[in-house]
């Protein structure tokens, strides 16, 4: 039985690589537009910068944290996308301040914006399409029990050197450069504009990435429950059947039963290997 999850792998996932570009391109808005004028104290800023960050860095330690524990993976995850909601108010608020509407959603640069889809990992892999809405694969999500470590260049993932972080920062720029004409565009109320709707795809990603998360979770269970069930495997088979007899059928379902343990006082005792469904017990010869 495969007890942990994977943290590793989404570093090549859209919604990861969005939020990175979300990020570089708050750094920049903030670092142009705002100033000691419009922004004395420097809070819209840091708020700003805070925001991305967390859209980006909170995503990354919830999908790492999936390793051992379902809940605080997911917790992070839904912080990391709260964070982005409220970086898209923020440009939002923006425009409103100037009393300058978003762009229509059949506004050419909008549909471009939306349209812009990131490309595949280095290799040719789709494996990063996990939460995505762009075109590809049926998605590949780290964080899911049984689910391979996402690293380009593995067997199977096509060609190419493993992670690195150089790997990654040549790929990563490659994506921002593809919405660069926006979101470097001298006109601040073009980057907003460009920027609501960056932040919206990516908490979308997020967003479907953690209900992913959450079905997986209901059907397979969690770290605590696997490394249980693993345990309890692992038990019966170091148990010799010459001690206590070959397994019998469950009289309840007619499945088979395996040797368990009271917790109590370590006794043995025969339990029904379809439990939970069924808690037919049997005492051991």
């Amino acid at each position: 039985m495969e007890m942990f999850g994977k943290g590793a792998g989404y570093r090549w996932m859209d919604a990861y690589l969005l939020a990175w570009v979300v990020e570089l391109a708050t750094d920049s808005f903030c670092a142009r537009f705002l100033d000691y004028k419009n922004d004395p104290q420097g809070k819209t800023s840091a708020q700003m910068n805070h925001a991305a960050r967390s859209g980006c860095r909170n995503f990354a330690e919830g999908c790492e944290r999936l390793m051992t524990s379902s809940a605080s993976g997911m917790d992070l995850l839904n912080v990391a996308k709260g964070s982005l909601g409220e970086l898209r108010d923020d440009y939002l608020k923006w425009l409103l301040r100037a009393r300058r509407l978003p762009w229509d959603d059949s506004a050419p640069d909008a549909l471009a914006v939306r349209r812009t889809d990131l490309d595949p990992a280095p290799g040719g892999g789709t494996e990063r399409r996990g939460g995505g809405d762009a075109a590809g694969g049926a998605p590949v999500l780290p964080g899911l029990p049984g689910q391979p470590v996402l690293t380009p260049g593995q067997p199977g993932r096509g060609a190419g050197a493993p992670y690195s972080n150089r790997r990654f920062g040549e790929h990563l720029l490659a994506q921002y450069a593809k919405f660069e004409r926006w979101l470097e565009s001298p006109d601040s109320f073009v980057r907003a504009d460009a920027l609501l709707i960056l932040c919206t795809r990516a908490a979308k990603m997020q967003e479907a990435y953690i209900r992913r998360l959450g079905e997986a979770f209901a059907n397979e269970g969690g770290f605590k429950e696997r490394l249980g069930e693993a345990r309890r495997e692992a038990r019966a088979k170091q148990e010799p059947a010459a001690l206590h007899g070959e397994p019998p059928r469950c009289p309840a379902c007619g499945q088979a039963m395996r040797l368990m343990r009271r917790k109590r006082d370590n006794s043995p005792f025969w339990g029904c290997s379809d439990y939970p469904g069924c808690s037919e017990t049997l005492p051991c010869a």
